[in-house]
């Protein structure tokens, strides 16, 4: 049971987060790699009050982060969509997909619908991706979506001290170049 949207994509399911999503969450959040540019390696405590902060960010704010559903196998692939914690410099579309999916093109999958779900049900007039200067493949991923560096963003604690950039763009943007109209 989820309490929120269901958007459905060519190759996955993205909705809220789940109780059943919490073991692939915890398997997420212990992997190094995955977790380099996302905060560190969290132990399964960690990671279960993470997963509550975002399933009640979708009852207290409106919108979360989705998790994202493999559809031929149900297999949960990671977490990508809206996001604002409170002191959080803009509104923000990230993106974290587990290991064995990286490379696959579910991030950018999953960030479209989620760009258009922000600019088009949500209202909102701007997006920005927060992102490591030295995180090349969501620098990529960034790029593909359109977004420009607008330079050196702060979190707020415990990740203020973060060398961190936000990317991003305005809706406007966005339509423009989904329809098209510019390269």
């Amino acid at each position: 049971m989820f309490n929120g949207p269901l958007l459905v994509t060519e190759r996955l399911i993205l909705r809220p987060p789940t109780r059943d999503d919490f073991d692939a969450w915890v398997d997420f959040h212990a992997d190094p790699d995955t977790m380099r540019f996302l905060g560190g390696v969290q132990p399964r405590s960690v990671a279960w009050r993470g997963l509550c902060a975002m399933a009640g960010a979708w009852q207290i704010s409106g919108f979360a982060m989705f998790s994202l559903i493999e559809r031929t196998t149900g297999r949960w692939v990671g977490r990508v969509g809206p996001w604002r914690p409170d002191g959080w410099p803009a509104n923000e579309v990230g993106w974290g997909v587990s290991r064995e999916f990286a490379g696959q093109g579910y991030a950018h999958e999953a960030a479209v619908a989620s760009m258009d779900y922000a600019f088009e049900i949500l209202g909102w007039t701007d997006v920005i991706h927060i992102i490591d200067p030295e995180n090349a493949g969501s620098i990529a991923l960034a790029k593909r979506l359109g977004s420009v560096n607008r330079g050196a963003t702060r979190m707020p604690e415990p990740y203020h001290e973060a060398s961190v950039d936000a990317w991003g763009q305005s809706a406007e943007e966005w339509r423009a170049r989904k329809s098209g109209l510019t390269s």
